[in-house]
């Protein structure tokens, strides 16, 4: 791994986070879940960890500046997103990565975009930076934590499964159906599909 680089891509993002510490904290906990998985599924160490610094670098905006970055840098709004607009932070997030940050590698620009709601037909570093933000350490609140980091270790696509089946019931079972997006129902049915045919 390029420790110099990934050094001070850290100190950038953590500049960023300089008003938010619990963020900056997810944001390590993301990147160091993701290298260790990159370990166990053999992707790339260095690609993984970039990957979840950067995954919620656009994290720090408020609502209105992510509608306005995005109107700006002529990101394209669903009216799903103009609707709950913290998801956007995904599509701005990677628009960053490549303009602000320079990175050029798309599977890793794709990891950003889908790390929120994921989609079918991930790439394994897609994947391990979409579990990794629901598993790292300083995550705490989602019910049936233990069984999903056990499972990430074994088999991730089944853990997706897992994490995405819980996000979807809890939405529903809180009446905020109107919070699903579409692409996350697709994930889930992608790997429900995927997983029984395993």
């Amino acid at each position: 791994m390029n420790n110099e680089y990934v050094h001070e891509l850290r100190k950038k993002v953590k500049k960023e986070f300089k008003k938010d510490k619990s963020r900056y904290w997810h944001t390590i906990g993301v990147a160091q879940t993701a290298a260790n998985l990159a370990m166990c599924y053999e992707v790339d160490i260095e690609k993984a960890f970039i990957a979840g610094l950067l995954h919620d670098c656009a994290k720090c905006y408020t609502n209105e500046q992510l509608l306005h970055y995005c109107l700006e840098y002529q990101i394209e709004i669903s009216e799903y997103e103009q609707a709950s607009p913290y998801l956007l932070h995904s599509k701005l997030g990677a628009y960053f990565a490549k303009n602000k940050y320079g990175i050029e590698d798309e599977d890793i620009i794709n990891a950003i975009l889908f790390h929120t709601t994921g989609r079918p037909r991930m790439s394994k570093l897609e994947e391990i930076i979409f579990i990794a933000d629901y598993i790292e350490p300083y995550r705490n609140r989602a019910d049936d934590l233990d069984i999903i980091r056990k499972l990430a270790y074994k088999d991730i696509q089944k853990a997706i499964l897992k994490a995405t089946e819980d996000t979807l019931n809890y939405l529903k079972n809180k009446g905020k159906e109107q919070f699903i997006d579409a692409l996350s129902v697709q994930t889930y049915d992608y790997y429900k599909e995927n997983c029984l045919l395993k």
